[in-house]
């Protein structure tokens, strides 16, 4: 005879909200916990580069599976980087005329310290981007 009332379901988060929890290095799930250790407390260049294996506030695990992260350092970070580092190149050649050997030292001396500052970001863009379209949560 009564109908239980059931507040409808909250709508699903935008593909805005993951990209913006993974630029701040954030859990995709609540976006309150880090994915990885905090800058002041990296020990090592391990602690720089491997994230935590889950969140402790709500327990989602950041790693499904071995290899996981492969995609994230191949096509996104190096990705970047490549396309940064041709865009470059082409400028100082094209625009700027700077002769080759110079062009490749501008290219060169930079991109491997990006690598190593997008890392980071690389990870948490992929873990944002394979939690909002394939989402395994508890």
């Amino acid at each position: 005879m009564f109908r239980r009332f059931e507040p409808p379901p909250a709508p699903a988060p935008k593909a805005w909200t993951f990209i913006g929890r993974a630029l701040r290095l954030r859990c995709p799930e609540c976006g309150i916990s880090p994915l990885f250790v905090p800058f002041r407390n990296v020990r090592s260049i391990d602690d720089w580069f491997r994230p935590l294996d889950g969140c402790p506030r709500c327990g989602y695990a950041y790693e499904r599976e071995q290899g996981y992260w492969l995609i994230a350092i191949w096509g996104i970070n190096y990705g970047i980087v490549g396309v940064v580092g041709v865009s470059i190149a082409l400028a100082a050649l094209e625009w700027w005329r700077f002769p080759i050997w110079k062009a490749i030292f501008i290219v060169a001396v930079p991109m491997p310290l990006l690598s190593l500052i997008l890392a980071r970001h690389a990870k948490a863009l992929y873990l944002a981007m394979d939690h909002y379209f394939d989402p395994h949560v508890r």
